[in-house]
Formats: C-alpha cells, structure tokens, sequence
C-alpha cells in the first residue's frame, strides 16, 4: 500500500506541474471539448483528423500543440483517477479503517476534480472554477504526502513545543497565498505589474474590490481575461503584499522549528523553500514570465505545502500521541 500510495504522490506532483504548464502555454482550450479533444481519444494529428476537428468545431480552430499539451494533461490526470481508485479498492483488503476512510475520501475528492477539469472546459476556464481545479489539485496532493508521512517509520521522539499556534497561522496565510496565486493565473494578472517593488505606479488609486468577486464578468469566453486592466492590477498588488507577510509569518514558524532539535530539518527546508519562492516570483516580474521560471513557481508553492503538510504531522502525532505506534507502521508495510 505504500508502493502504491508513493506512485499515486509522484504522480500527482507530476499532473499538478503538467496543470500548471497547461495553463500557462494558454493550453486550457486546447480541445474545445471533454473528456477527448475534437471527438477524439488523442491528438488530431493527420490531414483527415484537422478536417473532422474543423467540421466538429469550426469556431475553434486546431492549435496542435496547445491540444497536445491539454491532453497529455488529461492522460495523466486520467492516470491518477485509476491508481487512487486502486488503492481504494486495495484498502477493502487490510483491517487498518483509518486507511480505508483515507483512500476512499481521495477517490471522492479526484471525482470532484475531475467534475472541475470538465467545467473549466464547459465554462471556458471561468476564474473561480480555475482557481478551484487548482486547490484541488494541490489538496489532493498534500493529502497524499500526508498519507506517507503517517505511514513512515517513527523518527526521533518530540514532545511539542506550543507551536501548534504558529503553525496553524502559517498554513492559513500559506493557502490563502496559494489561493491569490491561482486567481491571479486564473485572470491573466501576472503580468499586470512589470515594476519592483511598486506596483503600475500609484495602485493604491486603482484598487478595485471588484476584482476579488467569484464569478467576474460574463462572457462568452475567459480565456486571456476580461477584467479590467484595474483589477488586474489589485489581483497582482494583492498578490505580492500577501506574499510578503506570508513569508514572514513562515520565517518565524521555520526559525521556531530549528529550535528544536526533532524539528530542525523541518525548518531548514521551509527556509530554504520560502527564499526560493520569494526570488522565483522576482524572476518572474524582473523576466517577465518566462514559463520555465513560472513554472517553477507553481511548483515551489506545491514543495511549501508539502513542507507544512510534513511538519503539521509531525506537531500532530506528538500531540496525540507521544509514543510513535509502532504497531500500524508495521501493519502497513506487511500490507
């Protein structure tokens, strides 16, 4: 089981990196429908097929490579709906009903993402639902790592430090962070601001509020973006302030670990990890938004989430649990 949990978590980092280069290559509506892509199981590729895909959808002409890159998105995603649905049905094997309870809720949550992969298509990659299919992506594979964390074998015993305050802080303005970066991506601001550290000038004159409301503005189409250039703006300046108090609550919380010998490893890679969110989203705005580096971004959010996933387990089992159990690490490498 934890074989199978461990490929089920690189494959989930795999599909949200794939999601994040997707929508990055402007790939979101590379096929026009769901779940294939022109009427087709694969890629059109031939003479015949760009014919059919016309014929199917002549207000959506064939771009091969933005169609390509949504559908190796969709193989992989497609790929990981099977494994977790494995390892659900594998779960009904073993006696351990916290692990069956696991495996089951992330069957329900990848359903739920894939009725989510399906409206981003249907619905023209509306913000909320693209912001949403984001967070899903990146719940699904927090609980994952959460899964073989619980599953690992006991590490150096820890009785707590009255840290379970910070952290819950930390991981709150973490997601909320995630969260701004995902409505940001998801209507087109990221390129709203090209100055440091200011913002277009004078921003605080252009702050519109109406920015942040879920459903945006009607249209036909949000691909590219229909806010104004405003609200881009405030989503863009929002953005960055959070991240900067963001960082500084997890460079508390990373310098509180390393006071603590059983924590210190923890701490030093959510340093690490948070530095190197912070000259990512630099490079992004100094580079203006090469992919490769954008990329990157999305996945150092992801590798923070992790961080804190891991430490949050940590401060969790020694709370509950001072003791390491050794009797469920064992039940669970025999199954």
């Amino acid at each position: 089981m934890r074989r199978l949990c461990l490929f089920a978590f690189g494959l989930t980092l795999v599909v949200v990196v794939l999601g994040a280069y997707t929508r990055l290559t402007d790939a979101g509506l590379g096929c026009p429908d769901w779940p294939g892509c022109y009427g087709f199981n694969y890629v059109p590729g031939s003479a015949q097929d760009h014919a059919t895909a016309a014929q199917r959808f002549p207000d959506s002409p064939l771009e091969v490579t933005k169609a390509r890159n949504e559908m190796v998105h969709r193989y992989a995603a497609g790929t990981l709906g099977c494994t977790i649905l494995l390892m659900a049905l594998w779960s009904l094997r073993t006696s351990l009903r916290a692990y069956r309870g696991f495996a089951w809720g992330l069957l329900a949550l990848v359903c739920g993402q894939a009725t989510l992969g399906m409206l981003t298509v249907t619905l023209n990659l509306l913000p909320f639902v693209v912001m949403g299919h984001l967070l899903g992506g990146f719940t699904i594979l927090a609980l994952l790592f959460l899964l073989l964390c619980k599953t690992r074998p006991p590490r150096m015993p820890y009785r707590g430090a009255g840290l379970g305050g910070w952290f819950l802080l930390a991981l709150g303005a973490l997601l909320l962070q995630i969260a701004l970066g995902g409505w940001t991506a998801s209507n087109y601001a990221a390129m709203a601001c090209l100055e440091l550290p200011v913002c277009q000038g004078d921003w605080v004159s252009q702050w519109q509020w109406s920015a942040f409301h879920p459903h945006g503005v009607p249209a036909q189409s949000y691909q590219y973006g229909v806010l104004s250039q405003d609200e881009r703006v405030t989503i863009h300046a929002a953005h960055r302030l959070w991240a900067m108090v963001t960082a500084g609550v997890l460079l508390i919380l990373a310098w509180r670990l390393w006071q603590q010998p059983a924590l210190r490893r923890w701490g030093s890679w959510l340093a690490l990890g948070v530095l190197m969110q912070l000259a990512l989203g630099v490079a992004n705005v100094v580079l203006h938004l090469p992919l490769a580096v954008a990329v990157a971004h999305n996945a150092g959010a992801a590798l923070l989430l992790l961080i804190m996933t891991g430490t949050g387990e940590r401060l969790w089992r020694a709370s509950t649990n001072p003791v390491p159990v050794h009797g469920l690490v064992a039940a669970i490498h025999r199954n």
